[in-house]
């Protein structure tokens, strides 16, 4: 069964930074598009960053600059190194992985940025 498991978030102040990872198992990674989503209080999921099993890499307007996609397919890992943080950046954050055979999704992990 396929799985996705996030770590990394917590609480941090703002302009703070924070590094998240995802880890997927049984799963054949290095052909999944992977990416990163979040979901504030009362509002819908939105796309953070994306990177392709291409390592084609785009990103939110609202985090350009400050945020960083990468991944490691001999780690089965994606990352996302978030810096300048602002308390607008709270959410849960969530991974994604799509190809043919389906789109799967982790269980999240809660950002805060507050002081």
């Amino acid at each position: 069964q396929i799985r996705l498991v996030e770590s990394g978030g917590g609480l941090v102040q703002p302009g703070g930074s924070l590094r998240l990872s995802c880890v997927g198992s049984q799963m054949a990674f290095g052909y999944y598009n992977l990416a990163w989503y979040r979901q504030a209080p009362g509002q819908e999921r939105e796309l953070v960053a994306k990177i392709t099993s291409d390592s084609v890499i785009t990103y939110a307007d609202s985090v350009k600059g400050r945020f960083a996609i990468s991944r490691v397919n001999a780690e089965d890992t994606v990352y996302l190194q978030m810096n300048s943080l602002k308390p607008e950046d709270t959410a849960i954050y969530y991974c994604n992985a799509d190809w043919l055979s389906g789109t799967f999704w982790g269980q999240g992990t809660q950002v805060t940025v507050s002081s």
